[in-house]
């Protein structure tokens, strides 16, 4: 039995569709509403067989191990709910962790939507899309599996933002792994300043686990070095590739960003019911 786990805090409009297209007898669903002021909860206990668990407080570490807690089966697999899969998708990915030796954790490939973006959002993608740091990575996709094993590796999720980072740290190579046969469509913002937001919420999360040392090291020239000089057609892309990183740094310093997800990607879905 394929267990999956949800964390879904104001998910209303993506969560039908990623429920929707998951459901099968043979997945155990558990969607954990977390301080939603919407209707993600009712959505989802609407879909037959699903599990929900609504929870006041927000937070997506304490939802991931709300959903722990009762979830029935191995693999177990993380998934965000804008991340659109299939139950086939999910079997896959299932199949390719239990029949690879070694493997502990898997992921999908990883795939930016940038139709209809800034140009500015199109330029990071060019880049960002070509860093080898995702490269047999788990993170940057909304969903990672994990073999009973694998899961043994830890307690409970830690109160950190970066939560696939987190995971990504606890193997080494050989015991993680992606598979080209599943692809996660990950959504990138539909506006400049989105992106300058998200950017920074991810580098403040990726440093505080950096800096408890629950996290490998950042490979800062790595687009210049692996990306830009290889490929010189995507200088004009580098540079704003580099003011929005310099931009979300500068916005990581000077306030809050902790846990929360791009309204701008969700409210293009619709609602969903």
């Amino acid at each position: 039995m394929i267990s999956v786990v949800i964390a879904a805090h104001n998910e209303a409009a993506v969560i039908g569709r990623c429920l929707d297209g998951i459901l099968a007898p043979d997945i155990d669903i558990t969607v954990v509403a977390n301080g939603c002021s919407d209707d993600t909860a009712a959505i989802a206990a609407s879909r037959p067989g699903v599990r929900v668990i609504d929870r006041p407080e927000p937070g997506k570490s304490g939802a991931l191990n709300a959903g722990d807690a009762v979830a029935t089966g191995f693999p177990r697999i993380y998934l965000d709910a804008d991340i659109p899969l299939t139950a086939a998708d999910l079997r896959v990915l299932a199949a390719f962790l239990s029949e690879t030796p070694g493997l502990l954790a898997a992921t999908a490939r990883r795939a930016l939507d940038t139709r209809r973006r800034p140009l500015l959002v199109k330029a990071h993608s060019a880049i960002n899309g070509r860093l080898p740091a995702y490269r047999d990575a788990l993170y940057g996709r909304g969903v990672i599996a994990l073999s009973a094993s694998g899961r043994a590796r830890f307690d409970t999720f830690p109160e950190v933002v970066a939560d696939d980072l987190f995971l990504d740290g606890l193997f080494g190579p050989g015991e993680k792994a992606e598979t080209p046969a599943v692809v996660a469509v990950v959504e990138t913002p539909r506006r400049t300043s989105d992106l300058v937001k998200r950017l920074a919420r991810v580098r403040a999360g990726n440093a505080a686990l950096r800096a408890a040392g629950a996290a490998r090291p950042a490979a800062r020239s790595s687009w210049l070095r692996d990306v830009v000089v290889p490929r010189p057609w995507l200088l004009p892309a580098a540079v704003g590739y580099v003011a929005l990183t310099v931009a979300a740094s500068r916005a990581a310093r000077r306030r809050d960003v902790g846990w929360g997800h791009d309204t701008s990607t969700r409210g293009a879905v619709g609602a969903q019911q």
